[in-house]
């Protein structure tokens, strides 16, 4: 039976909290709210590493920690999650608990968003998840441990991530420790200066590698303050065009970073095990990270929660700045 003309398909799902209005909105805690409102500096924190990226209970513990890094700046964190179908841009402990203890959470990319709102699931947001829902919120400024980007041997199965056309359309502002290092690094930076998206190294001129200070691939511009970042951000704003992200890229401290030689070396063998048992496409990459960190005794997890609080901290003080700067 043809359709009628005039239906506009099917009703918006009623939000039982708030009575009238469309269940598939951003849900904004009061705190969050507020901030926005009133123009303080809030900072967006992804919740993919809290669900699938620590061990339990550890993961709930760094969440903490993390939140506690932007407040102690003098910002307000917003987590993003979704739960029970709704998106959350900021959590309450309750909800931070379930994100970190319940095993049934999934993995949720911006492509994801859609489907597991119409389906009332529950999910942790990776990047490109948490830059659409945090722009949509109104925030600037977005912090996360590394980016997703071209994979090796991307000629032959064309794997890229969908962080990167996501960030090529979104303008917010991402302080990250570059990419992870079993990528494609050089590709991984000529995919964004296609896209149009703005990489800064923060204090170095080079891109970081992730669990590396230096990929040993150099970037183009260098900031060395927040108040420089908020400099880029309020240039980017004035000239207008497309919106796209601004990556700052934030190196690892040396002190901090996996060993250079472990990491070569233990990458290097990981990637010939790849070949010998033909592991190819979106099996790669889970299977090197977990190499990486069984065969460093677990190095390579300290490594990237350094750079993630790292990351933390100067997104926080970024935000702080943009606000003083108005």
């Amino acid at each position: 039976m043809p359709q009628n003309p005039t239906d506009q398909g099917p009703a918006p799902r009623e939000n039982r909290e708030n009575p009238g209005t469309d269940a598939y909105g951003l849900v904004l805690p009061a705190e969050v709210r507020t901030a926005l409102n009133a123009g303080l500096p809030v900072v967006a924190l992804e919740s993919t590493i809290i669900a699938h990226g620590l061990p339990r209970p550890r993961n709930l513990s760094v969440a903490r920690e993390l939140e506690g890094l932007v407040r102690s700046a003098g910002a307000v964190p917003a987590t993003v999650a979704v739960l029970d179908g709704r998106a959350h841009v900021g959590l309450d402990e309750a909800q931070l608990e379930r994100v970190a203890g319940d095993p049934a959470v999934r993995k949720l990319g911006h492509r994801d968003l859609a489907p597991a709102l119409a389906a009332g699931a529950s999910g942790a947001t990776t990047v490109s998840a948490t830059a659409f829902l945090a722009a949509r919120a109104g925030i600037g400024v977005f912090a996360t441990g590394g980016l997703g980007g071209v994979h090796r041997e991307w000629a032959e199965n064309q794997d890229e991530s969908a962080d990167l056309r996501l960030l090529a359309r979104t303008g917010i502002t991402v302080v990250c420790a570059g990419v992870k290092s079993i990528l494609d690094v050089p590709a991984t930076l000529q995919r964004l200066e296609t896209l149009g998206v703005t990489v800064v190294g923060y204090g170095t001129g080079h891109f970081p590698g992730f669990y590396l200070s230096s990929s040993g691939e150099p970037v183009d511009w260098t900031v060395h303050s927040p108040e420089e970042v908020v400099e880029v951000i309020r240039a980017r704003e004035a000239l207008g065009g497309p919106p796209a992200t601004l990556i700052v890229a934030n190196p690892v401290a040396e002190n901090d970073q996996l060993d250079p030689a472990l990491h070569d070396r233990v990458l290097a063998e990981a990637l010939d095990a790849c070949r010998e048992r033909g592991i190819s496409g979106q099996g790669v990459t889970p299977f090197l990270l977990d190499q990486l960190m069984r065969r460093t005794g677990g190095a390579s997890l300290e490594a990237n929660l350094a750079a993630v609080h790292a990351n933390v901290a100067l997104a926080a003080r970024i935000a702080v700045a943009a606000v003083g700067a108005r």
